[in-house]
């Protein structure tokens, strides 16, 4: 099964002090920035848009298209922001790309920022990550005294500066308009879209915003083609990348592969589900997308597999749960997470994911009452969709798509303890013998 893999973006990740300059370049790093270098910015832009990128941040945009959305004749400077605000639960794959080859990003940056017309381009980290935040510093300082960065880059003509910004440590501002505030020093908070921010974004100019990964595949497209690219995933679906594995499953960790491998060829590259054990539910992208069951297992996992089973790709973030696990309890940590990061300008889901947590406390202490599983649907239907982002969606998606599936297990919420039902140290990663009347 190892030839499924197809390391790219990790291949440097086991090499010794991976995140330094000479280590970078030893394995051909900053090649493909001297390739760009002799093409046109168009150039680079029409290979990255025919290569078939799309943005590997969630929502699965076309890299190259968004990128000529801005517009050439504004007199505003443009701006590249990279978002690293990595924090949906379950999502854990550019903070380790940054973490073990820094200069991957930093080499994207640049390709990307000569391909838009940038000279100034920021990194957004998450702030509690502060070992990754120094790291990318140091690649940045280490680039500029290479003259990677700066001015007159490799005698090109072509300037840039790259500023690596660490985030107050907020889910929202993984969404775009909301971290645009937060670089700007405002408070967190989503923007109303017109205008969009090809349009007007970073202090009112043009601004392309990107996901750490999307940014980090422009190297290797450019040095080796769009064709290479392209022979890697599914027709709409194309290339490499990194499946995150969590949860119950034997050797959890970074998979990457062609985008259209299933899970269950993942699950057996990772060793399967844990010993003794099956898999009940698993969430295709993080806990924003609508969880899906054992019968999906063969499900091809790219963008167009997702969609036609009712969920979403997202961030490749697999958090695999076997059959000891409480849907309902596993539903309410969710839910319990997206009250506490909203940011409280909607009042859908300000007022509604507080609601939602009531209701599902309700459903874990086994005290809900019979019609509360419509009442909680109904609430659903009042938030999703009617938010300024979607923020408020990931929060019923989880719920939703966990009645659909498991309606038994709500509806002995209304007699029955959801840790008397399946006892919760059972889930434990490391299972302990149950105890009577235990509640964790």
């Amino acid at each position: 099964m190892t030839d499924l893999l197809t390391p790219v973006l990790t291949k440097n990740w086991g090499d010794e002090k991976s995140w330094t300059l000479r280590a970078y370049e030893k394995s051909g790093g900053y090649d493909a920035l001297r390739k760009a270098l002799t093409m046109t910015p168009d150039e680079v832009t029409g290979v990255v848009k025919d290569s078939g990128l799309r943005g590997r941040g969630g929502a699965g945009f076309p890299t190259g298209m968004k990128w000529s959305f801005v517009p050439k004749d504004n007199p505003n400077p443009k701006y590249l922001v990279v978002n690293g605000d990595e924090s949906e639960p379950g999502t854990c794959k550019d903070i380790p790309l940054m973490l073990a080859s820094p200069h991957t990003l930093v080499e994207g940056v640049i390709i990307s920022s000569y391909a838009i017309g940038v000279h100034t381009a920021f990194i957004y980290i998450r702030g509690e990550v502060l070992h990754v935040v120094r790291r990318m510093q140091q690649a940045v300082a280490e680039a500029r005294e290479a003259g990677y960065l700066g001015t007159n880059i490799l005698d090109s003509g072509f300037d840039l500066e790259i500023v690596v910004h660490a985030g107050a440590g907020a889910y929202i501002c993984g969404e775009e308009t909301a971290l645009l505030d937060s670089l700007e020093g405002l408070r967190g908070q989503p923007r109303l879209r017109p205008p969009f921010p090809a349009v007007a974004g970073l202090y009112a100019s043009p601004t392309v915003i990107n996901n750490v990964e999307s940014i980090a595949s422009v190297p290797s497209i450019i040095a080796r083609g769009k064709d290479w690219f392209g022979s890697m995933g599914t027709e709409k679906s194309k290339g490499f990348t990194i499946y995150s594995l969590s949860g119950h499953v034997a050797n959890p960790g970074q998979f990457e592969a062609p985008l259209g491998i299933t899970l269950r060829e993942l699950l057996e590259l990772a060793g399967g589900v844990r010993e003794g054990h099956e898999l009940k539910f698993f969430t295709p992208g993080g806990s924003s997308t609508p969880i899906l069951t054992a019968e999906h297992l063969d499900l091809p996992l790219d963008y167009e597999g997702m969609a036609g089973a009712g969920s979403m790709l997202g961030t490749k973030a697999l958090q695999i749960f076997d059959e000891t696990t409480s849907v309902v309890r596993t539903t309410l940590r969710w839910v319990e997470f997206y009250k506490h990061e909203s940011c409280g300008k909607c009042t859908p889901c300000r007022e509604g994911t507080w609601w939602l947590v009531q209701l599902l406390r309700d459903f874990e202490a086994g005290t809900a009452r019979e019609g509360d599983i419509e009442t909680m649907l109904d609430l659903c239907d009042n938030i999703g969709g009617r938010s300024f982002c979607a923020l408020a969606d990931g929060a019923v998606a989880c719920v939703t798509s966990a009645v659909k599936y498991f309606r038994s297990e709500f509806e002995a919420g209304y007699r029955t303890p959801a840790w008397e039902l399946l006892p919760y140290e059972l889930s434990a990663r490391f299972s302990v013998p149950a105890t009577t009347g235990a509640h964790v």
